[in-house]
């Protein structure tokens, strides 16, 4: 198989096909959309090839037959028949960030849709005019509409820090989406995507037949790449990577289906052929920090956080949970669930290497108040480690705590917050993707920390203390007998005692003891 264009950056379906771009085919889902339903909403994080597939949807109700022979729908689908298309996009945002400039926007994609079909707005409200829109479509090309919008929620997620702003946002989007159940009767499909899934009370005005398939296992790879895609679709591009890696890293997002990779992680990884945290890196998560930092979450749970399918639906301006926000903007996706009485409880995880890394580096890097500080930290906790030099890893931690700014604990509360100091801790391993159990169960009770690296396991026990060192962290790894669990694996244990001096804001006791 010989190599393709890689479509970076490419979310034009056309441009894809008559370039020679890799695809990988989702018209299956396409049809099986048309076919049983209507209204559709979709969530998926960010950069997961959401404007895609509904460009793709465009390109087949528009008939347009030569982009897809070859594939799947090609000899499924009437190509006879036109249907006229209405695309919104938010994804460009509001960029002055006033509500009143909403209105304007959606003037602007209202016109530009009517220029595109050969029709003219008369002036009226924004329900009015996308209502003559629909009417006026549906009569010109006698057939029923189509309407399409991509980023439905990006006005509102842009301004979730200034909360009135972004209910006026929401109240304007509402009036603009209430069109599409008013005019019901004259939609042949409507199709609704963003990163959030905020109440169809609040944004979509009893517009109950909207099928959400967020959560549907049948559509959980409707966006985003299969394993069974990279070694297909992609297998020219493997060649020089380990493949292991490549799941490692990026596989593993997850909506109760088969898993899927982030289509832009790997179309970077082939291009630059070394391992980064490309998705991460384009954008940084500065809500999600500051949120994380103002309800002072101990981070080691963030590996293993149960929620309902309620939870993690319910997304409202002012009141939205750490794992629904964590949950559908990718952070966080799902390990496990368990049907308890057809109660859905799912068991949220980070999704691979590259989340779970990035995501710690960004938080240590804030929550020690000194980024600089916080990267060499790291970087010489792990050399320290694989040398299993313990003076080394007790004097890295000592000296993190130490440079953390007297402003930075005067500005923020969050030293008083005992599980503070064993997140950074936590932070610290986890930055530099080694593999962590957190609070790890045995038949004795329950160990803080538990790592794997270098072919050696560390356990760890945090102890807070008023001042001077009491010794009772080690002394309770040894009492439960926390590491009869790991002898099995034939690898050297090593106990660590970890206390905080709650005066000195630092490392008080640094224990150390082979098992």
């Amino acid at each position: 198989m010989s190599r393709k264009k890689l479509p970076i950056g490419i979310q034009t379906f056309r441009e894809i096909r008559e370039d020679n771009c890799y695809y990988v085919d989702k018209t299956a889902f396409a049809l099986r959309m048309i076919r049983e339903g209507k209204a559709y909403f979709l969530s998926r994080p960010r950069r997961f090839g959401k404007s895609l597939f509904l460009d793709t949807l465009a390109e087949l109700f528009a008939g347009n037959e030569a982009l897809f022979r070859g594939l799947y729908c090609h000899d499924k689908w009437d190509w006879s028949i036109r249907y006229p298309v209405i695309r919104l996009s938010f994804g460009a945002g509001i960029s002055s960030g006033r509500a009143e400039d909403l209105a304007v926007r959606i003037r602007e994609l209202l016109k530009q849709n009517a220029r595109r079909l050969g029709l003219a707005l008369e002036d009226a409200s924004i329900p009015g005019q996308f209502s003559q829109l629909i009417l006026e479509a549906e009569a010109k090309f006698g057939q029923r509409v189509v309407v399409l919008v991509d980023e439905y929620d990006k006005p509102i997620l842009d301004n979730l820090t200034k909360p009135d702003l972004a209910r006026e946002m929401r109240d304007g989007l509402r009036d603009l989406y209430s069109v599409i159940k008013d005019q019901d009767a004259h939609i042949k499909f409507a199709f609704l995507t963003g990163v959030s899934k905020f109440s169809k009370v609040n944004i979509f005005s009893g517009l109950n037949n909207l099928a959400d398939i967020t959560l549907s296992p049948g559509f959980s790879n409707i966006c985003g790449y299969t394993d069974a895609d990279v070694d297909t679709v992609f297998a020219p591009e493997l060649e020089g990577l380990d493949r292991e890696k490549i799941r490692y890293w990026y596989n593993g997002y997850n909506w109760r289906g088969e898993a899927v990779y982030n289509p832009f992680d790997l179309l970077l990884l082939f291009r630059e052929r070394e391992f980064r945290s490309f998705w991460f890196e384009t954008g940084t998560p500065t809500f999600l920090v500051d949120m994380l930092t103002e309800r002072k979450v101990y981070l080691p749970t963030l590996l293993k956080l149960e929620s309902s399918s309620e939870l993690l639906s319910a997304f409202e301006v002012g009141a939205i949970s750490t794992e629904a926000l964590m949950f559908q903007s990718g952070y966080l996706t799902i390990a496990e669930e368990k049907n308890l009485d057809d109660n859905l409880l799912f068991t949220l995880t980070y999704p691979n290497r590259e989340v779970r890394s990035a995501l710690s580096s960004n938080i240590l890097e804030r929550w020690v108040g000194n980024p600089q500080k916080a990267v060499q930290s790291r970087f010489a906790l792990h050399e320290a480690l694989q040398a299993n030099d313990f003076t080394r890893v007790r004097e890295i931690f000592f000296s993190l705590y130490a440079s953390i700014p007297y402003n930075w604990y005067v500005n923020n509360d969050i030293d008083q917050f005992e599980g503070y100091y064993a997140s950074v801790f936590y932070a610290t391993f986890a930055a530099q993707g080694m593999d962590i159990i957190p609070e790890d169960v045995s038949n004795a009770g329950r160990l803080d920390m538990a790592v794997k690296f270098n072919g050696q396991v560390y356990l760890l026990e945090f102890k807070v203390v008023e001042d001077e060192a009491e010794g009772k962290a080690l002394a309770q790894i040894k009492a439960k007998q926390y590491a009869d669990k790991y002898r099995a694996l034939n690898q050297s244990i090593h106990l660590i005692g970890v206390e905080f001096s709650r005066s000195a804001r630092n490392v008080a006791g640094f224990e150390v003891e082979a098992a």
